[in-house]
């Protein structure tokens, strides 16, 4: 892929128009103030939400550039299929300023009018990629050029933001980097050369981006993600592996002929350069895995940094639980039965992942900052083998409902020991275990030294403290939860009747569900009144109260009888009721609200033909309906019609005779007119015929 150069030559004769003999991108200018000077000279890159300029030559005898008056728009193109509602296409025109919010432009002209400096400052959440340039001037468009737009640690507005300069230099522009494997007792650091700007490295990380399966099933929606560092730490966790894809790497624990055993790497450039021409390289294992990652995030302009953890627990079924299972021998079992499956867990000696900086607007301010991704294929995350992003604080305070995959990580960090012997009659009995022996020591290499930084404050509590029991507590609960598709807190939903046809009496449930840890007790409001159509609130039908305790993981039910005595007079010719349930625990200030408007079925009308139905004769049709309320209809009637039955107007027929008690129907018969030839196709018993009851003195 070539992409463009320092200086575009070429000369735009348009009448009217500015006639531009070349763009200077002014790449040295502009990769120095954008901290992207490492990846050379040779074409623009930048960083997004912050200015850069290209210098605009005009050729001889052009038509002088004036600010505010010469029509300038600028389009940035990014994808193959470039949208503004993708965000992957924006125009802009001159302003005397530019944004810091959005895409705009400015320009100004030297002395000599012969150039014109213009300064195009991205928008902050911009997507990320290989981008074009051009110049439209009343229609006639000039390319001026191509430049990569990266994620931009300097910008405040941008989701990637640091504020310290010197874990900026660390996280984003350090090419070097150390890797700790070993023992929680025998730690060693290995030095790594992550590369991430020699030459050739960012355009293939822009190829693994656009060789996720994501891009090839949907261009446009993968691009515009490319905005969301999430999302792109999330793509990147499932391509630096191969195992769903033509990924980075292969991962091999045993057998490593026909490839590079994994502890002959010392740095990203050969691998991915060995990616780039002939697809997935053997073979990696977690460190490599994560170095990759780590390279790859940098270059794109996400700090990121190699992270390992000590006694690093692999929990396959997310019960936060490691079994080791004996037999009576005191021999550790293995096998294939589904006991065993079940607990084919292991704890590594150490397990290495990144950690990437970024804002966290799905989940809240309080889990911004660092997020752990793990590329090492180890379980699938909706259907893919991928891990993360997670927030550090998340798996910290054991919020384990947090996306992405965070009882997975919590478990690497956080799970308990069980030791279990099987005895003679198959049963399993726990004999010890331990609290303390997963998650130690988890280590990254220091801001600018090769010294080992211990973090693994910032991924637990101390062991054996009670913040760190009541976070395991937690984390077992939202588990839990989270298995079940729940979210914790309170749940309040409305239940309804399965029948409810004007005239009954029927109940609706208002339905109190606590996933909190602990019991709540609550006030609890149900309330029911007639609504019309268009909102409009009317007399209340229904109410009911009742002071309820909710033990944890249990629920509690307020039911509301609605009596037709109740809400027949109050409701309108739409039959809307809405239900609104609120509780309210006074002891944590929790309220909850739920509402759900119903809509009373009407009683069913039938039409039966009486006799043949045949061409040009009369016919005569039987209508009926049974009454469903207590209290007599009186003074009905019927009105129908139909195409080519009635003469292109309505019958009504009226029933004089009240219909006195409920469960009775009314029945009336009525002859309709010959058949046209307009209606000579339908030849069953079935017509195209629209009826409606009339009820005199009272809505139904």
């Amino acid at each position: 892929m070539r992409l463009c150069t320092q200086k575009n030559n070429f000369t735009a004769d348009m009448s009217g128009a500015v006639e531009i003999e070349r763009c200077d991108l002014d790449v040295k200018t502009n990769s120095r103030k954008h901290h992207t000077e490492l990846f050379g000279e040779e074409r623009l890159i930048v960083r997004r939400g912050q200015p850069f300029t290209v210098i605009l030559h005009l050729s001889p005898g052009s038509k002088e550039f004036t600010p505010g008056g010469t029509g300038f728009t600028l389009i940035v193109e990014t994808g193959p299929l470039p949208r503004k509602e993708s965000d992957t296409k924006a125009s802009f025109t001159l302003s005397d300023s530019t944004s810091e919010t959005e895409w705009s432009a400015s320009a100004t002209s030297d002395p000599s009018r012969k150039t014109v400096s213009v300064s195009i400052a991205s928008s902050p959440n911009a997507p990320i990629g290989l981008y074009s340039l051009e110049v439209d001037q009343d229609g006639q468009k000039t390319s001026l050029g191509q430049f990569i737009l990266l994620f931009n640690a300097w910008c405040p507005g941008d989701a990637v933001h640091m504020r310290s300069e010197t874990k900026r230099q660390e996280y984003v522009l350090a090419q070097h980097g150390q890797v700790y494997r070993g023992t929680h007792k025998r730690i060693k650091g290995s030095p790594w050369n992550f590369g991430q700007f020699e030459a050739g490295i960012l355009d293939i990380c822009l190829k693994i981006l656009d060789d996720n399966p994501k891009f090839v099933s949907n261009a446009d929606q993968d691009c515009s993600g490319r905005r969301n560092p999430v999302y792109v730490s999330r793509v990147l966790s499932a391509m630096i592996n191969s195992n769903n894809d033509r990924g980075v790497l292969v991962g091999e624990w045993g057998e490593f002929s026909g490839g590079v055993h994994p502890g002959v790497w010392i740095g990203s450039g050969d691998i991915l350069r060995q990616w780039a021409e002939s697809g997935p390289v053997r073979y990696g294992q977690c460190w490599v895995f994560a170095a990759v990652a780590c390279t790859v995030s940098r270059a794109l302009g996400i700090p990121c940094r190699v992270v390992t953890n000590f006694g690093s627990a692999h929990d396959t079924d997310a019960n936060l639980v490691i079994e080791n299972l004996y037999d009576e021998d005191g021999k550790r079992i293995s096998g294939g039965d589904s006991k065993q499956r079940e607990l084919n867990k292991s704890i590594l000696n150490f397990h290495v992942w990144v950690d990437s900086w970024m804002t966290r607007p799905d989940l809240g301010q309080e889990f911004d900052g660092w997020q752990t991704s793990d590329p090492t294929p180890q379980e699938t995350s909706e259907g893919v083998f991928c891990c993360g992003p997670a927030p550090v604080k998340a798996i910290k305070e054991g919020e384990l409902t947090k996306k992405y995959d965070a009882p997975f990580i919590f478990a690497e960090v956080n799970a308990d020991v069980m030791d279990l012997v099987q005895l003679s009659n198959g049963e399993f009995v726990k004999f010890s275990g331990s609290t303390k022996s997963v998650g130690r020591f988890i280590s990254t290499k220091a801001v600018g030294s090769d010294d080992r930084h211990d973090i693994t404050h910032q991924y637990k509590y101390p062991e054996g403290s009670k913040e760190e029991r009541q976070v395991y507590e937690k984390a077992q609960h939202h588990n839990k939860l989270q298995q079940r598709g729940a979210e914790p807190g309170l749940h309040l939903k409305i239940k309804l009747a399965d029948n409810m046809i004007v005239g009954s009496d029927f109940e609706v449930f208002a339905v109190l569900t606590n996933n909190h840890m602990k019991a709540r007790t609550c006030n609890f409001l149900f309330f029911a009144r007639a609504v019309g159509y268009n909102g409009k609130l009317g007399d209340g039908c229904g109410f009911a109260s009742d002071k309820v305790e909710v033990p944890s993981g249990e629920e509690r039910r307020l039911s509301l009888k609605l009596d037709y005595d109740s809400y027949g007079a109050a409701i309108t010719s739409d039959r809307l009721i809405q239900l609104s349930a609120i509780t309210v625990d006074k002891q944590t200030i929790d309220f909850c609200k739920a509402e759900k408007t119903i809509v009373l079925d009407e009683p069913q009308l039938e039409i039966k033909l009486l006799g043949e139905a045949t061409l040009n004769q009369k016919v005569a049709a039987e209508l009926t309906l049974l009454n469903p309320l207590p209290e007599p209809l009186q003074d009905c009637s019927f009105t129908i019609e139909g195409v080519g039955l009635t003469d292109s107007k309505p019958i009504t027929a009226e029933y004089v005779a009240d219909l006195k008690c409920p469960q009775n129907s009314l029945k009336m018969t009525k002859k309709i007119n010959k058949m046209s030839t307009k209606t000579h196709k339908t030849t069953t018993k079935r017509y195209n015929m629209t009826t409606k009851m009339h009820k005199m003195t009272q809505n139904t």
